[in-house]
């Protein structure tokens, strides 16, 4: 059986993933903020699993040189996956 993954997981993964590579440059919400333009607020929003938007996940994944591996894990994603439309 398949263990069902939710949306909230992946908000609350995403979010602890955002604030371990920011403790590792040592950096504050509030640098990041400034360094991606967007709200301290909306850093501790995402770090708390309360605010992924696509946007603000690609300009962080982009900010920590993470935007290649998710580009090319959802290649694989694509290549290896018979992805059918729910619509």
């Amino acid at each position: 059986m398949i263990d069902a993954v939710t949306i909230k997981e992946v908000k609350l993964q995403l979010g602890e993933l955002c604030k371990q590579k920011r403790q590792s440059y040592d950096m504050s919400q509030q640098d990041l903020a400034e360094a991606l333009e967007l709200s301290r607020y909306t850093i501790q929003k995402f770090e708390n699993g309360k605010n992924a938007t696509l946007d603000t996940v690609l300009k962080i994944a982009n900010h920590f040189d993470l935007l290649g591996n998710l580009y090319q894990a959802l290649k694989d994603l694509e290549q290896n996956n018979d992805i059918n439309s729910l619509y």
